[in-house]
């Protein structure tokens, strides 16, 4: 009797460990787990804090891969970030389920072995855990959902549409911004709730050309068409489109998000326009905050989905810039043709550059000061299939000395001021 009762003991603690409960950790608990799985996986996660809420929390971020400490080149970035909206908890529990999935199968689950190999996963579960700690568990209102200074973190962003960016930032909103500045990202979802939609910029507008038929159409809009289809038809229902509270239906179950509501200071338009990375906002629940029996469902809905548009990261082409004496360059500004973005891409510190694009065939223009403009035509492949976007290097050549190259414009992520001055240098020639 006493073995058996031993044995039981020794498997409800192993079971413990390997099965993850559905319902709400508080931030206490969440923090822990996060601690443990570190301790568990060492060789592909890497935990760490980006900063702090206002009542001094943790931004806890997980990062898995086969390489978790750092970036290696040619290995895209890739993050989700949940509970944004401190009442909105449904992705705050899905992010912890999907680390759980992640760490588990690694090694044993080919897709998720490829996953990890192939990328590197930041997971940010709560972006507003004191908002989290005060919520009402309810459905449509709102407590919960502002940070500690009451102020919507959603809103609290630089706007590119709007001239003034000095406004203050929440310490939030501050370690998110300082966040893109330390990596490469290259595709992002934050998960929401209220709704059922992948929602994809743009979410502002300054009534000009990008303002067509209702929507904020960005130079990528196919690419992000096709990513929020992405998550929709993978998702078990999503994709029929079917509103909420009796609300507009959406076809393909997504939306626009100016055509939806607009939306000043959003989080998507930020990193898209100023930090390079194509991101989606996931409205993945009807309920903001449903009871703990629904979150099983809740997780095998959306389970498909995440590592659907996790595994787009591997859209389009990537590759180095190099110099004449074949050293990669920072800030050379990689551009599509027929892409006119707000804010150029350009190359990072690594001297690399990522640009999601569908299959097809693109002209290609690299600039760089002292150096020749290099245009090159290519044919883009499907990427996502094989964990690998088409890898294609640029080589530039010395201009004469005689010969004058116009500067063009630091990364964005770096240089607001410049960013500014250049928005408003399109404005006026637009």
């Amino acid at each position: 009797m006493i073995v058996f009762t031993l044995c039981l003991y020794l498997w409800s603690w192993l079971s413990s460990i390997h099965c993850l409960e559905f319902r709400y950790h508080n931030s206490v608990e969440m923090e822990q787990y996060l601690k443990d799985i570190n301790r568990r996986y060492p060789e592909i996660t890497h935990l760490h804090s980006i900063g702090q809420s206002i009542e001094g929390r943790e931004l806890w971020v997980l990062i898995l891969g086969q390489h978790p400490r750092e970036h290696r080149t040619g290995i895209p970035e890739f993050k989700y970030v949940g509970n944004m909206h401190g009442n909105e908890a449904v992705g705050r529990v899905l992010l912890i389920q999907l680390i759980n999935y992640l760490t588990s199968l690694y090694l044993s689950d080919p897709l998720v072995t490829s996953m990890l190999n192939s990328s590197r996963v930041h997971i940010l579960p709560s972006m507003n855990p004191d908002g989290f700690e005060s919520s009402t568990r309810d459905c449509v209102n709102t407590v919960g959902r502002y940070n500690k200074n009451g102020v919507d973190l959603n809103r609290n962003f630089p706007d590119a549409f709007e001239i003034n960016t000095a406004q203050e930032r929440e310490k939030e909103v501050r370690a998110v911004m300082d966040w893109l500045k330390t990596e490469t990202f290259v595709l992002s979802a934050n998960l929401h709730g209220g709704a059922v939609v992948a929602s994809y910029p743009y979410d502002n507008s300054n009534k000009g050309s990008e303002l067509q038929g209702g929507q904020s159409i960005s130079p990528d809009d196919d690419v992000f068409v096709h990513l929020a289809k992405t998550y929709s038809y993978n998702h078990t229902e999503m994709h029929n489109g079917k509103s909420c509270y009796e609300l507009t239906n959406f076809v393909h179950g997504i939306t626009n998000g100016y055509y939806w509501y607009p939306l000043k200071g959003g989080m998507q338009d930020y990193n898209y326009v100023w930090a390079q990375c194509l991101e989606l906002t996931l409205e993945i629940s009807c309920c903001k905050f449903p009871s703990e029996t629904e979150l099983s469902g809740l997780w095998e809905a959306n389970r498909p989905a995440l590592l659907a548009y996790m595994q787009q990261v591997h859209l389009g082409v990537k590759g180095v810039v190099m110099d004449s004496d074949s050293k990669p360059v920072q800030n050379a500004v990689v551009e599509v043709v027929g892409r006119k973005n707000l804010c150029p891409f350009s190359t990072d510190r690594n001297g690399e550059y990522y640009r999601l694009l569908l299959p097809g065939t693109y002209t290609i223009t690299v600039t760089y000061p002292g150096h020749k403009t290099l245009t090159q035509t290519i044919q883009v492949p499907y990427g996502p299939d094989s964990f690998s976007a088409l890898t294609h290097n640029f080589l530039l050549q010395q201009s004469d000395k005689s010969s004058t190259v116009t500067p063009r414009p630091q990364s964005c992520i770096t240089a607001i001021t410049t960013l500014t001055l250049f928005l408003l240098q399109r404005l006026l020639l637009s």
